[in-house]
């Protein structure tokens, strides 16, 4: 989609009440206007991207300065060698990413929130490691435990994570709950972190107000539904508020219990 378009979209979806937006991927910050992009939008409460960090050293102040308030980084572990077993980068790309994580803290660009897939035997012994790392930039980091979604060839890495929660708990010195999903956050010895659970089930469901655009210019009301997207990519400005309602309409929950 070209900035306008984009721009087009999030002035429309702001004009009906929404007010935060996140960039995902693929790689936002593979496109060279991504400033562009963040510099033409309407004033929005929170602006975010997810990000795997590859680029967030050159780039953190400019996009901060262009608009974006915060980021997502995909970090899935500190030791060089399963950093590269599992992103398949080479042997420095752990040392970009976390100098991106650090240009990214002193940008402004936090609560910076670090993506940690928990892969059985591989990464599940590094969480309060992990921890450990977000504790030293006071606050300003939050790190998310993400349980690998179930799909049938990866079956091998998943992890116990009703007994990863547990474990939180009796670790935690305080325990909130958001509204959003319903998920815990942990306290621990002053570090942050949540356990994201796979989203298709109910309670995900209930509590989801989100309407996603695809790279290609379709609303899409549900992550995992994709037989009602509706195309906007060639939708005249004045036209988008009427799509935009037809989007929410034909919304039907993944879990319908």
């Amino acid at each position: 989609m070209s900035v306008e378009i984009i721009s087009n979209i999030v002035r429309a979806a702001s004009g009906m009440g929404v007010n935060k937006v996140k960039f995902s991927g693929g790689e936002p910050l593979m496109r060279k206007d991504f400033g562009d992009i963040l510099s033409s939008l309407p004033k929005l409460r929170d602006v975010s991207a997810t990000t795997n960090g590859t680029f967030l050293k050159a780039r953190a102040q400019d996009l901060k300065d262009a608009g974006l308030d915060r980021v997502n980084i995909s970090l899935d572990s500190r030791d060089p060698q399963i950093y590269s077993f599992i992103t398949n980068a080479n042997s420095n790309a752990l040392n970009v990413v976390l100098d991106g994580i650090h240009s990214a803290v002193d940008a402004g660009l936090t609560p910076v929130k670090l993506n940690m897939v928990l892969l059985k035997g591989i990464n599940d012994n590094e969480i309060y490691e992990m921890l450990d790392f977000t504790r030293t930039y006071n606050g300003q980091v939050i790190l998310q435990l993400i349980e690998l979604m179930d799909f049938n060839d990866v079956s091998c890495y998943q992890i116990n994570a009703n007994s990863i929660e547990k474990d939180l708990r009796l670790h935690a010195d305080k325990i909130l709950v958001r509204t959003m999903h319903r998920r815990k956050k942990y306290i621990i010895d002053g570090a942050e972190v949540e356990l994201v659970r796979p989203i298709d089930n109910s309670e995900f469901c209930a509590n989801c107000n989100r309407l996603r655009v695809t790279a290609d210019g379709k609303l899409k009301g549900c992550l995992l539904v994709n037989d009602n997207l509706i195309d906007v990519s060639n939708t005249a400005p004045e036209d988008l508020p009427k799509m935009l309602k037809l989007a929410v309409s034909r919304r039907v929950p993944y879990c319908r219990s």
